[in-house]
């Protein structure tokens, strides 16, 4: 049993630590580690530091680590030297070793496979004339930065997220996860405020799925019919936290037939705070919706096991960490999702699974900023 922090009355945290499986996808819980950027990679290769932070955590009761975003191999996919690449034989060497640290120490590990696409501007790039790639050229509903990416750039970033997933099969991950949230490069395809196409990849929300589809099909046809992929995506923005990509269940519906149909297995559903309901009339929130009208499993994710949402909580002070558990083992055990995704109480405190399994709340270390700059 548990009891939380405040004094609450005493919940068990039992059915957390139930296995689950999808196919060849076997996880000991229903913890998953939420991607999140460290810039602890010197010249976009992971060390020994990143392998130990990551086998920590599965030593520690986590049953699936989605790694910090890679960039893959596309020319405008990311500049920043520290952030890890997931392409090259030096990086990709670096992976392994991060893999067979995870699973000695127990885990599962799927890489987060990522294109920042328009949220990086001209000036980061080594060719500083070089846009940053995007649906329209825009950062948001007006605001022009580029111009559209052409079919070429198009079938390369297709091309380059396919090889990434070829490569994490090959190299023996569990899974991948595209990174289609937060108003990066996926996403502005999705959204209408940074999608004007006139093309086939432009229009209604069901025909701005397309590019992404295709990048879901690519990677299945160079992985295995039964490799797991998982797709990151978001209601709010970076440029608007308000936005919504389907206003409705009917329109969430739309949006997620295609993708499933194309081979997404799992959808992990970023939120800002998990326990908010999603439209109004009903309790589930997005990732219940979204297990509900695609019949695919989801993660749920946003400020898991915290007293405040991640932008508060970057602005100071520290999020206690026993924060909504209770939120959380209800909405489980009602069926709203499958697995739950914890980030930045995850972050600071190595052993948070291990002390919620344990019933240790009240030994949960609390979140800070300044969290952010250790590896721990």
């Amino acid at each position: 049993m548990t009891t939380t922090a405040e004094g609450r009355r005493p919940i068990s945290a039992e059915a957390l630590f139930t296995p689950f499986d999808l196919g060849p996808l076997h996880l000991r819980n229903r913890v998953v580690m939420a991607p999140m950027t460290r810039y602890f990679s010197p010249g976009g290769t992971p060390g020994p530091g990143v392998a130990e932070y990551y086998a920590r955590r599965a030593r520690a009761d986590v049953g699936l680590i989605i790694t910090e975003g890679v960039f893959v191999g596309h020319p405008t996919a990311g500049y920043v030297s520290t952030v890890p690449r997931f392409y090259g034989d030096e990086a990709l060497a670096g992976w392994k070793a991060v893999l067979d640290a995870v699973h000695a120490a127990g885990g599962k590990i799927m890489p987060q496979l990522w294109h920042v696409g328009v949220q990086s501007q001209p000036g980061d790039a080594p060719d500083p004339a070089r846009p940053p790639s995007s649906a329209s050229g825009l950062l948001g509903p007006g605001a022009r930065v580029g111009e559209p990416m052409t079919q070429a750039e198009i079938d390369a970033a297709i091309e380059a997220f396919a090889a990434a997933a070829a490569d994490a099969a090959r190299l023996g991950f569990d899974g991948v996860e595209l990174h289609g949230a937060h108003g990066y490069l996926l996403d502005t395809f999705f959204w209408h405020g940074t999608n004007e196409r006139q093309d086939r990849y432009g229009g209604d929300l069901p025909t701005r799925t397309r590019f992404v589809a295709e990048i879901v099909r690519e990677c299945r046809s160079r992985t295995r019919p039964d490799f797991p992929i998982v797709l990151r995506f978001s209601q709010w923005k970076s440029v608007d936290y308000d936005a919504r990509l389907a206003p409705t269940p009917a329109a969430l519906e739309q949006f997620l037939a295609p993708l499933a149909d194309a081979g997404v297995d799992i959808f992990h559903c970023s939120t800002r705070r998990f326990w908010e309901p999603e439209f109004p009339g009903s309790e589930l929130n997005l990732a219940g919706w979204t297990r509900k009208l695609s019949g695919r499993p989801t993660i749920t994710v946003g400020s898991v096991g915290l007293t405040q949402d991640l932008f508060a909580s970057f602005a100071g002070g520290t999020a206690a960490a026993s924060g909504n558990v209770a939120d959380l083992v209800r909405m489980f055990e009602r069926g709203d999702f499958d697995l739950f995704a914890v980030g930045r109480a995850l972050l600071a405190d190595p052993e948070w699974a291990s002390k919620l399994r344990r019933g240790r709340l009240d030994e949960f270390r609390g979140f800070s900023r300044e969290a952010m700059g250790q590896l721990l």
